[in-house]
């Protein structure tokens, strides 16, 4: 078997036992996109598609996946202090129907306090909604054994009652076939969290299930 082969059977793999674990869990509903909305993607280096091409990186799989307007506003290195001034100007700026929020591991890798992460990330969520736009949150896994899902990004959701995919991240991030180094995803890796956000957003009723 070529690694090419390799690689794609691993994934499939990898996406079938996703999708069978989030089988039957309930989801918080979102109106449905119609066909010209904008999607912002507001993140750090996991959004911008660092260890992979643009055209790999996950919004612009997303954009093909959904044939919705997805706008890559990835940042690498960005702070989550520094994220959420960045995205106020952006919301004001472009008008768009809702935001995928994927932003924190910055703050985790260099040990900031996750008490102002989690205060940023609330911050974000509010600026989201009183922009009139609907807002999914992605759980960003803390380096080490296990690279749990920081519970932060759950307790975020709850409170705020938006969708959150918290289990994709640590998945790829597990797996080397799915990596570029250490801390980011390879085109494969991309490809999977771009799957596995239209299966959230179908499941919480935004986009017609694939």
């Amino acid at each position: 078997m070529t690694q090419y082969r390799r690689l794609q059977y691993f994934g499939m793999l990898l996406l079938g036992s996703f999708m069978l674990s989030g089988c039957g869990q309930s989801t918080v509903s979102l109106a449905p996109l119609p066909q010209d909305a904008v999607i912002l993607a507001f993140g750090d280096s996991l959004t911008y598609g660092s260890g992979a091409s643009t055209e790999q990186s996950y919004p612009a799989r997303l954009a093909e996946l959904t044939g919705r307007t997805v706008i890559n506003a990835g940042v690498p290195g960005e702070l989550s202090s520094t994220g959420k001034e960045r995205l106020a100007k952006i919301l004001a700026e472009t008008e768009v129907d809702l935001v995928i929020l994927c932003h924190g591991g910055n703050d985790l890798l260099r040990k900031q306090s996750r008490s102002q992460l989690q205060a940023n990330l609330q911050i974000m969520i509010d600026d989201i909604q009183n922009a009139g736009a609907q807002v999914v949150l992605v759980a960003v896994p803390a380096l080490g054994l296990g690279l749990a899902p920081v519970p932060l990004y759950m307790d975020i959701a709850s409170v705020n009652d938006v969708p959150v995919q918290k289990t994709i991240l640590k998945e790829v991030l597990s797996a080397p076939a799915l990596k570029s180094d250490h801390i980011h995803p390879n085109a494969s890796g991309y490809d999977l969290l771009a799957k596995s956000l239209y299966q959230l957003l179908a499941e919480s009723g935004a986009l017609t299930p694939l």
